[in-house]
């Protein structure tokens, strides 16, 4: 079986013969950068401190949407990783303003010593912001793995969410960062899977998470007192295995209800999806209503009703078990929009791949957006050629290609293509940014892990906003 779609961290050793040159006896060399290639993102400027926002990804809180990116630092060995932030302002993002941010630099206490990464490392899988005490400026909250203890006949690391309380110039480590006070059936082992959200649709936000014991899903209702008490909790929810995701909260900072998808564990075939629907003044519905198979999934208004819907769909990944590398008819190839108005959803093909660039682990995931404004969103969808907007009836081809060769290294044409990894309005302009991102190593071209180029695209247009690569971004490993 292959490992689990939501946690694959293993290196994949027989995926780097495709970025191997093949044929040619010549040396592949370096290529120009072409119109559309990132380029050199410049010495770094400190980020103007801000006032105050309402939006959990205005880090600085000047009013303008911010992005958070993976740094890998070095190669080889264990992965030596950083977060970095690419601050936005009235001309988009600004690759030469920005942060970069190891665990020192969040006051985190030190891993477990069972894990192998170095000092610094910091990944952006175990991190989210929220505005948790509700000041106008987000909070880094990042799940840490401590020491392994057991409960309820489950011996695993002790995984705890950390609070490092943002401010007008992003969080800081003036102090140790704050551990969220979980209820006492999860304080032993702690939680996975944290997301952000307003469950309640009370303007504060929320985080949930799994209870590593299997005894419930946690749901804690902001706002949190700067000891990391939330101000109520809810355990009735049941335990799953398998990962979460949540709706966007507004950027505007209007109190919506966001709702809460639980996707089933995964070995590479398409699982099952539960949705617990959100409602204003109230806590998450405790009766989940059950979704299609597909481990690619975004929340948008795809109808432009005004209300929030859920898309599910095939991410192209399969078992590659004898007697499972296939999905039934109506999973394979397809997504269906689950209106936020009720009804039954509606089913859309998704983009045939070629035949010569198909792999068992799929293009990717989806991503919701509105890059013209009209306020209905259009579903982003990864493709082996770039990515795919699907708004309504129209489709939309958005590719952006890395370079033939890097590092000396020559890379097939089907290794290329970049991935979507999300959709944001940085400039304030009204309408979305598409983020497409690409990297050379092997876990790129068949997780879509450690990307080092990204694109900000001016819509579905063939412009660029932005364009920047983090190595640029790198400190030294330490």
């Amino acid at each position: 079986m292959k490992p689990r779609i939501a946690v694959v961290t293993l290196a994949v050793c027989t995926a780097l013969a495709p970025l191997a040159g093949c044929g040619s006896g010549t040396s592949a060399r370096e290529s120009s950068p072409s119109p559309g290639e990132p380029t050199t993102a410049g010495a770094s400027r400190t980020p103007a401190p801000g006032k105050g926002s309402e939006d959990p990804d205005d880090i600085n809180g000047d009013g303008h949407r911010d992005l958070v990116v993976p740094v890998i630092v070095g190669g080889g060995g264990a992965t030596d990783e950083r977060v970095g932030v690419v601050y936005g302002s009235a001309k988009g993002l600004d690759p030469s303003t920005r942060t970069v941010y190891g665990r020192d630099d969040l006051g985190l206490p030190a891993p477990g010593r069972q894990l192998q990464s170095p000092k610094g490392s910091l990944s952006t899988a175990d991190l989210t912001t929220a505005d948790l005490d509700g000041d106008g400026f987000p909070d880094f909250v990042t799940t840490v793995q401590g020491a392994m203890t057991s409960d309820n006949n489950i011996t695993a690391p002790r995984t705890l969410p950390y609070i490092t309380w943002g401010g007008p110039g992003g969080p800081t480590a003036k102090t140790a960062a704050t551990p969220v006070q979980l209820p006492q059936c999860a304080t032993t082992l702690g939680v996975q899977s944290v997301v952000r959200g307003d469950f309640d649709a009370d303007g504060h936000h929320d985080l949930a998470g799994f209870a590593y014991n299997q005894s419930s899903l946690v749901v804690m209702y902001g706002p949190f007192s700067r000891s990391g008490v939330p101000a109520r909790t809810d355990t009735s929810l049941p335990w799953s295995d398998g990962d979460l995701t949540a709706d966007a909260i507004a950027p505007s900072g209007t109190p919506r209800a966001t709702s809460l998808l639980m996707h089933a564990v995964s070995d590479g075939e398409q699982s099952g999806n539960t949705l617990y629907t959100a409602r204003k003044g109230a806590q998450l519905s405790a009766q989940g209503k059950e979704l299609r198979s597909g481990n690619a999934h975004a929340f948008g208004d795809f109808d432009g009703d005004g209300r929030r819907d859920v898309a599910v769909g095939d991410d192209g990944s399969r078992n590659d078990e004898p007697g499972y590398e296939s999905e039934p008819g109506d999973v394979d190839g397809s997504l269906a929009v689950y209106p936020g108005a009720g009804g039954a959803p509606v089913t859309y093909r998704l983009p045939e791949a070629p035949k010569s660039a198909r792999t068992q682990y799929g293009p990717g995931g989806y991503v919701s957006a509105d890059p013209d404004g009209d306020g209905r969103d259009g579903i982003l969808v990864a493709t082996y050629q770039g990515a795919t907007l699907i708004d309504g009836t129209r489709r939309t081809t958005v590719p952006r290609e890395g370079p033939a060769a890097e590092d000396g290294t020559r890379i097939p044409a089907k290794w290329r293509h970049a991935r979507p990894a999300g959709a944001a309005d940085f400039d304030g302009d009204g309408t979305d940014e598409l983020v497409l991102n690409w990297g050379a190593d092997a876990k790129f071209g068949t997780y879509g892990e450690r990307p080092t180029r990204w694109w900000i695209t001016d819509g579905t247009t063939p412009a660029n906003k932005a364009t920047f690569t983090t190595t640029d971004f790198a400190p030294r490993s330490s």
